[in-house]
């Protein structure tokens, strides 16, 4: 017994003696926990805040300003932006630049003055949570507003301190059941995607260098970029088919089909799967064994889970943290996907996440290549 005890010792020591050599190891069992105490204590909110939303005032009273200005120092709302009318508010909301629009009627003060103000509250309902609480809390301001700036001129039937308290009603777009279900669907795709561009990238080079290949592929007739390349494509054929499982998936067992343009989604994949994989071939460059691999690949995809906009709409965080999403390729994929599979969109409303993405793809493959060149030299 006191031998295996030994052995067992012996075994545990040399592992030890291992584990504490493994820069990657380390620097994953130090800094994961960092970044996931910063995220989900410091990012991650259910409470909106920063909210952008945008006010078509068609009354233009003392009446409706100190409305929008008492919505306004609540805390949560970004100041309103001012739009002149329903298609402009409909074109702001497609875009995903607003999640709330006020619209006070023409007749606001006459209503207020009879006990009945109403005014309309559209709300981008693609994130269920999101526009439940922002419609909850413009209720509340207009309840509140009621009582404290109405004159006491109730009804006669009327309850005390309750004439004039503002209906506000709601309409949700995009979702109007709001279904958290459409919500999680509609960025499934993508979140599938980053996770198989990295799994099937993020060892390719490290699996030659450890399988004793690595120089035979260095020593053909090809340059570092042909090579990066040729091992991308069999990888984007993967992701498509990923894809296609993805959205038929849900249209087949949850009938929630893309509103919007296939071709567009198919278009806006393929620099998005590209720039994904492209990040995990760099990763590879910089690992030396498939498990530090592993450990610079999850560096990755917690932020950019957490930083995309894929749980949480990236438009309620806080500035810096907002910013810092940007440089995340499924932060630009999300909001292409939810325009074309939410809103309905086409090639025209999704130039920018592609163009972004295009952008993010070629700066990945340039240090790639800066990588690998004094490999190849």
């Amino acid at each position: 017994m006191s031998r295996f005890r030994q052995n067992v010792l012996a075994v545990a020591y040399r592992e030890a003696r291992v584990m504490l050599h493994d820069r990657a190891f380390l620097m994953a069992l130090l800094v994961q926990p960092v970044i996931m105490l910063g995220l989900y204590g410091g990012v991650i909110s259910n409470q909106p805040a920063n909210v952008p939303w945008a006010v078509i005032d068609r009354s233009q009273t003392a009446l409706s300003r100190r409305l929008v200005e008492d919505v306004q120092s609540t805390g949560y709302f970004l100041p309103p932006r001012r739009v002149a009318g329903y298609a402009e508010a409909r074109a702001l909301l497609r875009r995903q630049s607003l999640l709330a629009v006020l619209i006070v009627p023409g007749s606001f003060r006459r209503d207020a003055e009879r006990g009945h103000p109403r005014v309309q509250l559209l709300l981008d309902g693609s994130d269920p949570l999101a526009a439940a609480r922002v419609g909850g809390y413009v209720a509340q301001v207009a309840a509140a507003f009621a009582v404290r700036r109405e004159p006491p001129a109730a009804p006669p039937d009327g309850p005390p301190g309750r004439a004039g308290a503002i209906d506000v009603r709601q309409r949700f777009w995009f979702n109007p059941t709001l279904r958290d279900r459409d919500f999680f669907l509609a960025t499934i795709a993508g979140m599938l995607l980053t996770n198989i561009s990295l799994s099937l990238t993020g060892a390719s080079l490290v699996g030659e260098r450890e399988m004793g290949t690595y120089e035979f592929v260095l020593s053909l007739p090809t340059s570092a970029l042909e090579i990066v390349l040729g091992k991308l494509l069999p990888a984007v054929a993967v992701a498509y088919g990923l894809l296609l499982v993805a959205l038929v998936g849900s249209g087949l067992c949850y009938g929630f089909w893309p509103a919007g343009s296939w071709l567009a989604l198919f278009a806006v994949t393929l620099p998005f799967v590209l720039a994904s994989l492209s990040v995990g071939v760099l990763v590879s460059t910089f690992a030396r064994t498939s498990a530090q691999a592993v450990f610079l690949s999850t560096f990755f995809i917690l932020p950019s889970f957490v930083l995309s906009g894929v749980g949480l709409p990236y438009q309620l965080m806080p500035h810096g943290v907002r910013e810092l999403g940007g440089l995340f390729p499924l932060r630009w994929y999300q909001i292409a996907s939810r325009r074309i599979i939410e809103r309905g969109a086409g090639f025209g409303q999704v130039v920018v996440p592609t163009l972004m993405l295009g952008l993010f793809f070629a700066v990945m493959l340039a240090l790639v290549r800066w990588r690998m060149k004094p490999r190849l030299g």
